[in-house]
């Protein structure tokens, strides 16, 4: 069961549609009765990145998460909504973006990620994590993640959602541990979502993001929903279905090299509407990050500029508010005369800053033969 994906139409957040459209892409795998019993604590667990509007498409539309909650309590769940923003507390980024009314309009308790407990993880490479108790006190946990193009990790859906289970300031610690490494960051990603094994992922792929996503992007209509048991499988699916290779989406790049199952298609059973009839035809990639993969770490430090992506400021468009600075992992950002200076001599290219900028200030400025590659690679 854990390898098969359903999807479903949804054409638009109308809350008819959406609670329709939950209900038959629910259907092929049991419905929510399959997975949430009478008297579960159920905690459910959107993306609540930034307190941007759901019109953004940022964060999980709140449409979705009022149908999720309605299906677990129907079912008798005990609801709790919860998630650890990337900036700002998580009861104003979750009133900003529809999802704190909708909780209190069920009578669903909301649960800003608070307190972290350290857990011995089962993982090959990471003996230790660090999980928001809210998560480990659940007895069904259900990650409804956005789908989203990521700066970083070329793609957002289901294993990368599960990294709002690391609380507040935490997340840059892991940020400074993987340093430049994408692969080793992606690898910690998927080992963090097997430790929590969510008991299902439901994408709210209706309206999605693309080009500089998570935060900066562009919202795409997809008008879809899906849904499964296992992240991994359920994100090939979703990255399937906006024709986003497996090269520009890290996790299920590093999942592929390392030999889990769920990255190709012909692993996973699809269940529902057919997946060529949701496809999208155009989906605009977040800019590629790096063509170092597999290099010697020796000759990729040293041409590490002109392999990779840095972020760069626009400014103007920038306030000086200083969001950057604060959350910057390696504290490689600076205000200087009120304008925001980078020292990318320490910068681990992880787009935190471009992630949590509220205003598009900070854009992506890719390395010479980062960018001589993607003109060799294009189809002649």
């Amino acid at each position: 069961m854990s390898l098969r994906v359903s999807l479903k139409a949804a054409a638009s957040y109308d809350r008819a549609v959406v609670e329709q459209a939950l209900a038959d892409v629910l259907a092929p795998l049991g419905g929510m009765e399959a997975f949430v019993r009478p008297g579960q604590r159920v905690l459910i667990k959107p993306n609540l990145l930034s307190a941007k509007p759901p019109e953004k498409a940022v964060t999980t539309h709140p449409e979705v998460v009022r149908a999720v909650i309605r299906l677990a309590q129907r079912a008798g769940g005990i609801v709790s909504v919860g998630d650890s923003p990337g900036v700002g507390s998580p009861r104003q980024v979750a009133a900003r973006c529809g999802i704190l009314a909708v909780a209190e309009e069920t009578g669903a308790h909301f649960a800003p990620f608070h307190e972290s407990v350290r857990v011995k993880a089962q993982g090959r490479t990471f003996q230790e994590l660090e999980i928001a108790r809210d998560i480990l006190d659940a007895e069904v946990i259900i990650n409804l993640p956005k789908l989203k193009t990521h700066q970083m990790m070329g793609f957002t859906c289901a294993v990368k959602n599960l990294f709002g289970a690391v609380v507040g300031m935490r997340k840059p610690r892991l940020h400074l541990q993987a340093g430049t490494d994408k692969a080793f960051f992606a690898l910690m990603l998927l080992e963090l979502a097997e430790e929590i094994r969510p008991a299902l992922s439901i994408v709210d792929a209706i309206v999605g993001m693309e080009g500089d996503g998570p935060g900066s992007g562009d919202p795409v209509s997809i008008g879809a929903l899906l849904a499964g048991v296992d992240p991994l499988a359920v994100d090939t699916a979703a990255a399937e279905l906006v024709g986003l290779p497996v090269e520009l989406d890290w996790p299920r790049r590093v999942a592929r090299e390392s030999g889990r199952a769920g990255t190709r298609l012909e692993e996973i059973e699809l269940l529902g509407d057919p997946l060529a009839t949701l496809r999208l035809r155009r989906f605009r990639p977040a800019k590629k990050g790096d063509v170092g993969f597999g290099l010697p770490p020796f000759l990729k430090q040293r041409l590490r500029r002109a392999l990779t992506a840095l972020p760069v400021v626009e400014e103007q468009r920038c306030t000086a508010c200083g969001l950057c600075v604060k959350h910057c992992p390696p504290k490689t950002m600076n205000l200087a005369a009120g304008k925001v200076r980078i020292d990318y001599s320490n910068c681990i290219g992880c787009f935190c800053c471009q992630e949590l900028c509220p205003h598009k200030a900070l854009t992506t400025r890719q390395g010479t033969l980062l960018r001589l590659s993607q003109w060799f690679s294009r189809p002649r």
